[in-house]
């Protein structure tokens, strides 16, 4: 995976974060990793800086101040990345519920088929998901459909996390103007793309509920989803994206 770059945003992931980077590197020679991390007081951060000496020029550490939201953390990686050369940049969780197997597909999509924006989605064939409980599983599908339904979009997995972006992309989208930190984050980056008509690519993957570490969804993060989608679509019809 030639020119790419895997960002995965941290806050306490010491329990996943040497197997994640391992995982990852075992799949490619050439792929480069960025972790940004938010000051994660389990020494998360330490962890990745011991072993950046196994991973010379390839593996990179950003230590942000504070706890300021999954939304941030990637714009963050974003500006980094887009300050070298990399031409495809992949939002990735440190958590194994994102398969490193299934970073190749996704950039075959763009690399190969075409795609300026290729999504490990849980949906486009069926639900493949493990070790959700069904609440939840409803929770995410239904959200999906709503997004569809109020934003116009196709894709079906609206709120995926495992994503490989062409850099055009990147360069193309306002980041600064990008306003939600949480989990909405996810569905504002496709809505943006999907204005701008990049093409959108949805590859069936299989996510896998974490098995060690904390999860960070909250009610807060929710909360931004389900109403600010409405916003966010009302915005659209009134300016420029």
């Amino acid at each position: 995976m030639k020119d790419a770059v895997v960002i995965i945003p941290t806050y306490n992931e010491i329990e996943n974060i040497e197997l994640i980077i391992e995982a990852v590197f075992s799949e490619s020679n050439d792929v480069h990793m960025l972790i940004v991390d938010d000051s994660s007081p389990d020494g998360t951060a330490i962890k990745v800086k011991a072993l950046q000496k196994n991973y010379p020029d390839r593996l990179f550490l950003e230590v942000r101040k504070e706890k300021s939201g999954l939304g941030t953390a990637y714009i963050h990686g974003f500006n980094w990345s887009l300050s070298r050369t990399y031409r495809y940049v992949f939002e990735m969780d440190a958590d194994f519920s994102h398969d490193p197997k299934d970073l190749k597909r996704l950039y075959k999509a763009c690399v190969k088929d075409g795609a300026d924006l290729s999504i490990g989605s849980r949906y486009i064939t069926g639900v493949n998901v493990v070790n959700w409980p069904m609440s939840r599983v409803l929770m995410s599908y239904m959200a999906s459909k709503y997004v569809r339904l109020i934003t116009g979009m196709k894709i079906q997995d609206t709120t995926a996390g495992f994503v490989c972006y062409k850099r055009n992309v990147l360069e193309t989208l306002r980041l600064d103007k990008i306003r939600f930190i949480g989990y909405a984050f996810q569905i504002e980056m496709k809505f943006k793309a999907y204005l701008k008509q990049f093409k959108i690519t949805e590859v069936p993957v299989v996510f896998t509920d974490r098995t060690r570490g904390a999860s960070k969804l909250s009610k807060g993060i929710i909360s931004e989803a389900i109403f600010g989608v409405i916003s966010m679509k009302m915005r659209s019809l009134f300016r420029s994206n």
